[in-house]
């Protein structure tokens, strides 16, 4: 089922943009597009290849005019030929960039492997100097995914799809990109703003010399620094305009380090908790109390499935929730090209961030169940092999996304999937990232920890529960999820949804109701953020605002502007 962005789609001009808003450098050759492409049984590279694949669609997507299931124990190969452009400059290194790969794969170029990865949902790079010969190169990327038969971090991904769980992808899902660079460059960026002191702390990570750092507003350069290789420096800014989702204001940031030169961006806000003027606990932006309207965000598309047809597709969908009155999303389960967090930056959308999910079989008793009856285990129920890898797969998140200025929350488990030792990983994600909050266990099986108490309710009356001696801060982490089939823009003949109505008026008139009697009430009891199951439809489910093509709005706009200004203005005591 195409989007209107696939119906257009150029694949000789696939996702152009530059892939990384928060590093530029004018070095840049996109290499999507069309490639060859093979699926075999084993690990050896096939003499002929099957066809023809448009990157960086996987092969289970539509868009990329393949159409085929990679299935545990194959190979996905791809090929394609590389020719470095005359304007592309000469000395220093060239690197090759993957925005992500599903799940493990080698990299080779004319025969030599020059870099592997593991880990479906982060970048990685390989510098290709060594390899690199005059004239065409033949670049190869061998991919393998296992799915959901191995503990591997997968997301809402399962062979057998169906309800909740959705048709796997594999491969090339994310730009594929090479850069010249010098020899000492800037590998990465790390950009803090510490609002109440009026300052930016800046780390130019490199492996040597010192770094010339600028700071504009609109333009005109408001602030100058030196910061040694490695060293955090803070800069002070002047009447200093602090970033909200009503004023997205962005202060431009160049860094010169010898030769090297990029550009990036920083917002100046803060996130915390903290009390209102009665005493409760309260999600804070910038100091101040901030009710954060959320919509889940499962970050699928219909014909490109994890990757979005075009950058207009992802501006789309911000766009459309923020004129709709919410003023959050949570990226639920996924982790989105660099792309889609800069527009949340730039138009004013927070982000709560959902780690990837992987672990073993999720027993429906532990993962389901508490839906229907209420209740909550500990730690020691839940078996979770390879947890190192989750650990490591945790902190390289967080560095990827440390300096996006829209993210505010950090959410580690959801629902008991793969969830261990819960307690333990906020504490160490609030050591790793002090400047946000942490939802520690999304919906059930509470461990006590992190910043917020959060819960899902679906099919029960939602009542704010009583604070006792709990001083967390009380958020509806998941909630509605109320369904209505529009034929002509359905996936198939299926209708999961958490309540199902006919016809746009009484899902209206449900949808009002439920805030109306459940939610804004609870605000003055302590509630303080709520996310709505759901952004858009997703295969069999049913329940979005949008229809899985976009293309149908399933509630009047002033209806849902209403309530959430209701859920917006109701925090004040």
């Amino acid at each position: 089922m195409l989007t209107r962005w696939g119906r257009d789609l150029d694949p000789d001009e696939v996702l152009p943009e530059y892939p990384r808003p928060q590093l530029v450098r004018d070095s840049y050759l996109n290499l999507n597009g069309r490639w060859d492409y093979a699926i075999t049984g084993g690990d050896a590279e096939p003499a002929a290849y099957d066809g023809r694949i448009v990157v960086p669609f996987s092969p289970e997507a539509e868009l990329s005019g393949v159409g085929r299931q990679l299935m545990p124990g194959q190979t996905l190969w791809y090929r394609r030929a590389l020719v470095l452009p005359g304007g592309f400059g000469t000395g220093g290194r060239v690197l090759l960039h993957f925005g992500a790969v599903d799940q493990t794969c080698r990299v080779l170029l004319n025969g030599v492997e020059v870099g592997a990865h593991t880990g479906g949902y982060l970048p990685f790079s390989c510098d290709v100097t060594a390899a690199l010969r005059d004239g065409e190169n033949v670049l190869t990327v061998a991919v393998r995914d296992d799915t959901d038969t191995v503990p591997h971090a997968r997301g809402k991904q399962k062979l057998e799809r169906g309800g909740i769980w959705y048709t796997p992808q594999s491969g090339i899902w994310q730009t594929v990109w090479a850069e010249r660079v010098p020899d000492v460059h800037v590998e990465r960026l790390t950009l803090t703003p510490h609002l109440a002191e009026s300052c930016v702390e800046v780390t130019v990570h490199a492996a040597e010399g010192e770094a010339s750092v600028e700071i504009l507003a609109a333009g005109s350069v408001v602030a100058r620094a030196t910061a040694p290789a490695g060293r955090p420096v803070r800069v002070p800014i002047p009447d200093v305009r602090p970033w909200s989702p009503e004023d997205p204001f962005l202060y431009d940031v160049t860094v010169e380090l010898g030769a090297d030169r990029v550009r990036s961006y920083v917002g100046m806000r803060s996130f915390g908790v903290g009390t209102d003027a009665g005493g409760v606990p309260r999600l804070l932006l910038n100091g101040r109390p901030y009710f954060h309207a959320g919509v889940l965000d499962q970050g699928y598309w219909s014909d490109g499935m994890y990757t979005p047809p075009s950058d207009e597709a992802m501006i789309h969908d911000i766009v459309t929730m923020k004129r709709l009155g919410f003023t959050m999303l949570r990226k639920h389960i996924k982790i989105e090209p660099l792309r889609w967090y800069y527009h949340c930056d730039r138009l004013g959308m927070l982000v709560w961030q959902d780690m990837v999910n992987g672990g073993g079989r999720y027993h429906p008793l532990l993962v389901t169940a508490p839906a229907f009856v209420p209740f909550h285990l500990t730690d020691r129920w839940f078996g979770r092999p390879h947890r190192e890898r989750f650990l490591a797969e945790l902190r390289e998140t967080v560095e990827h996304l440390r300096n996006v200025v829209s993210l505010a929350v950090w959410v580690p488990f959801n629902e008991g999937w793969g969830q261990f030792d819960a307690a333990r990983v906020a504490g160490e994600l609030a050591a790793l990232d002090p400047t946000r909050t942490v939802d520690h266990a999304s919906g059930w099986h509470d461990q006590g920890a992190g910043d917020l108490r959060s819960l899902h309710v679906y099919f029960r009356r939602f009542r704010a529960p009583r604070r006792r001696r709990d001083r967390r801060v009380l958020v509806l982490s998941e909630y509605g999820g109320y369904g209505l089939r529009v034929d002509g823009h359905t996936f198939n003949d299926r209708n999961f949804g958490y309540r199902r109505y006919d016809t746009p008026e009484r899902l209206g008139a449900a949808f009002a109701r439920l805030h109306a009697e459940q939610i804004v009430p609870a605000i003055r009891r302590g509630l303080s953020a709520t996310v709505y199951t759901q952004l858009s439809d997703v295969e069999d489910e049913l329940n979005g605002l949008l229809t899985y093509d976009r293309e149908v709005l399933k509630l009047p706009e002033d209806l849902v502007r209403a309530v959430n200004r209701r859920l917006t203005l109701g925090q004040a005591p």
